[in-house]
């Protein structure tokens, strides 16, 4: 129980400091989100002078005169509320609603085509540390290749070959723009044609690391004492590579795997700038490009948390797991 109440109690002050950052990083950038509205004002036409700064600045919140401590602890206050104050950049729509409305589509993308990797790069690498010296390890240098190229370069390859010279699959966007979002069949399907290329750059890009990560823990596991004993008790050799040398051998990728869940919610920016996802990675791009300082603490608070959540339930499970790590 000591072991799970330290745990516990590390993550908390470890939420605590990255909230601390969250508040003040954003603080130290140069310009303000009302610069940015003013500059867009100016670019467009409109009038701009001090009363137009002075009416951007209480629309914003950005007039108080508050120390930065009671800043601080007010920003506690609205963040334990869920209240993350106005996107500047989706200006006028809350925070709240700007990621509601982008978090989804990254969650679903990235994170079933993280799970795809792992099963698929987890499974290739049980299999070819398995049988290490086959041809099967003529696998490994192909995916080391492909884990090793630029997001952005795979993914405009395959939107150049497969969208723009094929045809097969849209060029960009999220579901087809006739639609309205919804859970009709429609759309659903739309949104699944739209997603395949995006999930499949993930896939080809990180499948490797688990393969050859997978690899390796095999064949280091296959040398250990209690594999031998099970092949030398005559088991089959399925069953001692599932049950005895693929049990442990795995035990890492889980941790990494879980890590991987965490950073799904900060989704995949260059693969969703270059088929124009509208996920959550977008809207991070389009926040700093806009200095848009609450929708950037708003995601940033979204992804710590997710990253720590992730970490946390792997700590637990591991206690659980592996009593070892409990002492």
């Amino acid at each position: 129980m000591t072991y799970f109440v330290r745990k516990g109690l590390f993550y908390l002050v470890a939420l605590w400091a990255a909230v601390t950052l969250n508040f003040f990083i954003p603080r130290l950038m140069p310009g303000t989100p009302v610069d940015s509205l003013m500059a867009k004002l100016a670019q467009r036409g409109g009038q701009v002078n001090p009363e137009t700064r002075r009416a951007f600045e209480l629309l914003l919140g950005a007039d108080t005169d508050e120390p930065l401590l009671a800043q601080y602890w007010s920003y506690l206050g609205n963040t334990l509320r869920g209240e993350f104050g106005v996107s500047v950049s989706s200006y006028p729509t809350p925070v709240a609603e700007v990621i509601s409305a982008s978090l989804p589509w990254t969650v679903v993308l990235v994170g079933i085509a993280t799970l795809l990797s792992f099963l698929l790069g987890v499974t290739l690498g049980m299999v070819v540390g398995w049988r290490r010296g086959t041809w099967l390890d003529s696998l490994i240098p192909a995916t080391t290749v492909l884990a090793a190229v630029p997001y952005f370069w795979l993914a405009l390859i395959l939107s150049a070959v497969f969208a723009g010279t094929l045809g097969w699959f849209p060029l960009n966007g999220g579901y087809d723009v006739v639609l309205d979002p919804g859970w009709s069949p429609e759309f659903i399907g739309s949104a699944v044609y739209h997603g395949i290329l995006p999930a499949l750059t993930i896939v080809i890009s990180s499948v490797g690391g688990w393969l050859l990560g997978m690899r390796n823990m095999m064949v280091s596991t296959g040398s250990e004492d209690y594999v031998l004993t099970a092949q030398a008790k005559g088991l089959r050799g399925s069953r001692v590579m599932l049950r005895y040398a693929a049990r442990n051998a795995v035990l890492p990728s889980v941790a990494g795997f879980a890590i991987s869940l965490g950073f799904v919610v900060s989704g995949s920016i260059i693969t969703e700038q270059v088929f124009s996802y509208p996920g959550i990675g977008s809207k991070l791009l389009q926040a700093v490009q806009n200095n848009d300082y609450a929708l950037m603490q708003g995601i940033f608070l979204i992804i710590t948390v997710a990253v720590l959540g992730a970490n946390l339930v792997v700590d637990l499970l591991y206690g659980l797991i592996d009593p070892r790590t409990r002492s």
